[in-house]
């Protein structure tokens, strides 16, 4: 996208969009489940989970395409509720992208404002700024079919952004990208919304686009917002084994809390007992979560959870080596750094497995 584009005329300051107690039915089916979030002004915020879990569904509550049975969605402090989606001055990016195939690239972008009924001057004004904007100039008299899917994705997005909405919606934007392509989108899109300062929601099931590119995530399942908070904040702390599981690969252990002596520790099976600190409180049967980098293969430091672990595969993963192993009872996975000419553990070696003491977490949910 060009970095020389002088963007739209911003209408007014971010804005905040605030989402209290909303429920939303589809015949017996509930969707969400009082749902209560706020977006910050200028935030690029992420409604992150599987399929199913109601993101899209809140997303389209917003642009107006779904009613709730209860509840309120404020824009900037007022009650969006019961306007139609073309008052709301919400710009939504569909996954399909939804561009008309006869109409040029140029006509397609100019289809909202030409909507609006604005003066020519204007709409050829404000539809060569938007193509500008993302790096399609050049591209203003092809069709659509003439375009790579990114290119599709920025037509579609320079015609939303050419009518200069408050709030900027995406719903899955980057799903009909291939990989290489997704990332250099994703990028593509933090620095447009950064330069554009809108407030931005986007779509996605993918916890990696989530947590490379958004200042917040609403980690979403089953209608229910699990936890909301910066992406490095919940994979360091997720607040139940949902979280956990979701972003990001994470070993959970079962076992089982003892008395030994006046201390407590947390047997995982086989004699391997973990020590759990004095001033824990763990839920009923909560279970032992660490992230695969948290621990270390062969040495370790002062302090550190010394375990036995026995070798059961090792995966290349590029810039890591993922290592299958026993520890206790339980599978788990640790990551260890690849250097060229580094020979991995084989199957079958027992390793010492180093854990710092606060590596862990016991969450249960």
């Amino acid at each position: 996208m060009s970095a020389r584009a002088n963007p739209p005329a911003a209408p007014g300051r971010a804005v905040d969009i605030e989402i209290a107690g909303v429920n939303l039915s589809y015949g017996g089916n509930h969707i969400l489940k009082g749902v209560d979030l706020r977006v910050e002004p200028g935030e690029l915020f992420a409604f992150l989970g599987p399929s199913g879990c109601g993101k899209t569904t809140l997303l389209r509550l917003i642009a107006g395409f779904n009613a709730a049975d209860t509840g309120v969605v404020k824009i900037a402090g007022k009650d969006i509720g019961q306007l139609p989606p073309w008052k709301r001055d919400v710009g939504m990016v569909f996954q399909s992208y939804a561009l008309w195939p006869h109409m040029s690239v140029r006509r397609n972008v100019a289809f909202g404002l030409e909507e609006r009924r604005l003066p020519r001057r204007d709409i050829a004004r404000r539809t060569e700024a938007a193509l500008e904007l993302v790096g399609l100039s050049a591209f203003g008299d092809r069709k659509p079919s003439q375009l790579s899917g990114g290119q599709q994705q920025r037509v579609a997005l320079a015609r939303t952004i050419a009518v200069e909405p408050k709030v900027l919606l995406l719903d899955e934007p980057l799903s009909n990208l291939d990989a290489k392509m997704r990332v250099e989108v994703r990028h593509e899109l933090r620095s447009l919304q950064q330069r554009l300062g809108i407030t931005t929601i986007f779509v996605t099931h993918d916890q990696e686009e989530a947590n490379a590119i958004c200042d917040r995530i609403a980690v979403m399942n089953e209608g229910i917002v699990q936890q909301v908070g910066a992406p490095m904040d919940i994979y360091a702390h997720p607040a139940n084994l949902f979280v956990a599981r979701f972003l990001g690969a994470a070993n959970i252990v079962s076992g089982k809390m003892i008395a030994r002596g006046g201390e407590r520790a947390f047997d995982i099976g086989e004699g391997v007992l973990l020590p759990v600190p004095k001033d824990k409180i763990i839920a009923e049967g909560a279970k032992f979560v660490f992230r695969p980098q948290d621990a270390l293969l062969g040495a370790g430091a002062d302090g550190d959870i010394a375990i036995p672990a026995l070798i059961r595969g090792c995966a290349f993963l590029g810039s890591i080596l993922r290592y299958r192993l026993k520890m206790g009872a339980a599978d788990i996975f640790v990551d260890a750094p690849f250097h060229a000419g580094h020979k991995p553990l084989a199957a079958g070696e027992v390793a010492v497995l180093y854990l710092p003491v606060n590596a862990g977490r016991w969450l249960a949910g």
